[in-house]
């Protein structure tokens, strides 16, 4: 089945699609990438979300960022589709707001709606995929956790796979490897398996600040939305006394599961002075650090890092430094490229709900059980009854 998966993640910058050719055959779920195309925010429409973000904000500003986000998904959903000859749509949506109340969360908002794009494309959308994993107890986020944790099964020692996009997010998959995955997926099949914390299962969990303060920074001190190049930060030195304020947030010592978002750290949370180089060197050193640590207590010995953030060389360079003899290479080195990881996890994960499948990892999420995600917005065809495969995917193979 030919699946376009798009996502538009916490740096709120563009949207991007990746499209897949997915096959599950037997336990193995078969992914053979087809490309991507990115399309940026207009910017009267990221000015927008960027104040209703900030708060307070309307219902009637909620209902257009709505439209007009779903709209803005249908327009590369449809150019995708016609590229790539996509058969079914998997849409994460724009977060809006992520509701935790202390470890847990209460609630989840993705603006986007489906309808716009099933309507522009005639295709059917699997969207709003994180509120059930919330609904069964989960954090609704890593959301990639189950893609990764395919992906990496049977990778000696113990491999990590890091998202850096506004907010990091680390799955760690332990030593049972496939065991771990095959154990979590067999919970999946079953409601109320409380697969969470089982022995070998792999873990997910938001780290903290990915590229979010360092954009949140570049914007108050030069008025551009990124540190491009991370020339800036490169150009600075690291501010111990700042870098100790930020690292004692209580937020790095909690356990896993957990999750974040610029609820949490955004510029409000930032209240720095210094030079600017300075201040961007040290936000980049807070992210390797806290990345390196949370590796370090996990232990890590391979971390495949992707997103937005692998193309800033000083982060990369900072993160290399602190995590020492810990490898560190780019999910381009096992055939995803770096940029569109998430969509071709997004993808998966349409792919998944379409075919009756579970898409979470309850020991990544802390969920009482595994869920299939999402509600299904027809397109123009009819559904048909996709009867379930036989068997819940134990690895992820790229072709």
């Amino acid at each position: 089945m030919r699946v376009a998966g798009l996502m538009s993640g916490t740096s709120m910058d563009a949207i991007d699609a990746a499209a897949a050719d997915i096959e599950l055959r037997g336990d193995v779920l078969e992914l053979r990438p087809l490309g991507s195309l990115r399309k940026p925010y207009p910017d009267d429409l990221r000015e927008e979300l960027a104040a209703a973000l900030a708060g307070p904000t309307t219902l009637a500003a909620v209902c257009r960022l709505d439209t007009r986000i779903g709209q803005a998904f249908a327009e590369l959903a449809a150019a995708a589709a016609e590229r790539f000859g996509a058969e079914l749509i998997a849409s994460h949506g724009q977060t809006l707001f992520h509701w935790v109340e202390g470890e847990q969360v209460a609630g989840t908002l993705q603006a986007g709606q489906p309808a716009w794009i099933a309507e522009r494309t005639g295709l059917p959308v699997v969207a709003d995929l994180r509120p059930r994993d919330v609904a069964a107890g989960g954090q609704g986020a890593p959301l990639v956790a189950l893609f990764d944790a395919l992906w990496l099964a049977g990778r000696p020692g113990v491999p990590a796979a890091l998202n850096l996009g506004g907010i990091a997010n680390l799955t760690v998959v332990p030593p049972a490897g496939a065991a771990g995955v095959a154990g979590a997926a067999r919970a999946a099949g079953a409601a109320g398996a409380g697969a969470a914390g089982a022995a070998g299962a792999p873990i997910a969990f938001d780290v903290g600040p990915g590229n979010a303060l360092l954009d949140a920074a570049a914007r108050r001190f030069t008025g551009a939305p990124y540190d491009a190049g991370g020339r800036l930060a490169a150009a600075g030195r690291v501010l111990p006394g700042l870098l100790e304020r930020l690292l004692a947030d209580p937020y790095y010592a909690r356990p896993a599961p957990k999750s974040t978002g610029k609820e949490h750290f955004n510029a409000a949370y930032l209240d720095a002075e210094g030079r600017p180089e300075d201040v961007l060197a040290t936000l980049t050193r807070l992210t390797a650090r806290t990345v390196a640590d949370a590796a370090r207590r996990h232990s890590v010995t391979e971390v495949i890092a992707s997103g937005g953030g692998v193309r800033n060389p000083a982060l990369m360079q900072a993160l290399a430094e602190e995590l020492g003899a810990t490898t560190l290479t780019t999910s381009d080195a096992l055939g995803i490229p770096a940029q569109d990881k998430e969509a071709y996890a997004f993808a998966v994960l349409g792919y998944l709900t379409f075919h009756g499948l579970p898409g979470t990892l309850p020991s990544a999420t802390g969920a009482r059980h595994a869920s299939v995600l999402g509600s299904i917005t027809p397109g123009v065809a009819h559904l048909t009854q996709v009867r379930e495969p036989a068997l819940q995917p134990r690895t992820l193979l790229i072709r």
